[in-house]
């Protein structure tokens, strides 16, 4: 089932946009038309009446939906993996004494050495998809990585002890 989204118009208060979940209940964003913002829970027994709301400045907004769509890139990239026979989606976390810890990930070379493409970076709840090799890498990073089995050995060998 696809996600039900509802627009609602609030006349002088700006626009709330709802989603209802599979299991029916509701959840709704407030945007206010001077620009702030409310994460608003509506009541179980009474879907019209909001149980709390939450106010979010521009960052905690911003990190709530970076944590929501980073997992969902995950799982995204999990399913892919199943239908491809062959491709695994590995996470694996950066050792506290990898070679690499403190460094570039285009230091690690990784998909010259190992055929494998790092999608993903998880670091404290933060998700940093498509990392670039100027981001830096920090001892218990998870590495989101897409390969093969051998060559997904191969990265995780490479982060833990450095090239052979």
């Amino acid at each position: 089932m696809g996600a039900r989204i509802e627009k609602v118009d609030l006349p002088g208060i700006g626009v709330r946009h709802d989603i209802v979940t599979e299991g029916g209940r509701r959840v709704g964003v407030v945007s206010h038309r001077d620009g702030e913002r409310d994460l608003t829970i509506f009541d179980v027994d009474d879907p019209d009446a909001s149980s709390d709301s939450i106010s979010m400045t521009d960052d905690e907004a911003a990190a709530l939906a970076d944590v929501l769509g980073g997992s969902v890139m995950l799982s995204s990239l999990a399913s892919l993996a199943e239908d491809i026979a062959g491709i695994y989606v590995e996470k694996i976390e950066l050792p506290i004494d990898s070679p690499f810890a403190g460094r570039p990930l285009g230091d690690s070379k990784t998909r010259t050495r190992t055929h494998v493409s790092i999608v993903a970076l998880s670091r404290d709840g933060t998700v940093i998809p498509s990392p670039t090799p100027s981001d830096v890498l920090y001892a218990g990073d998870i590495i989101v990585a897409v390969g093969t089995r051998a060559g997904l050995d191969a990265v995780s060998r490479l982060f833990a002890t450095g090239p052979d």
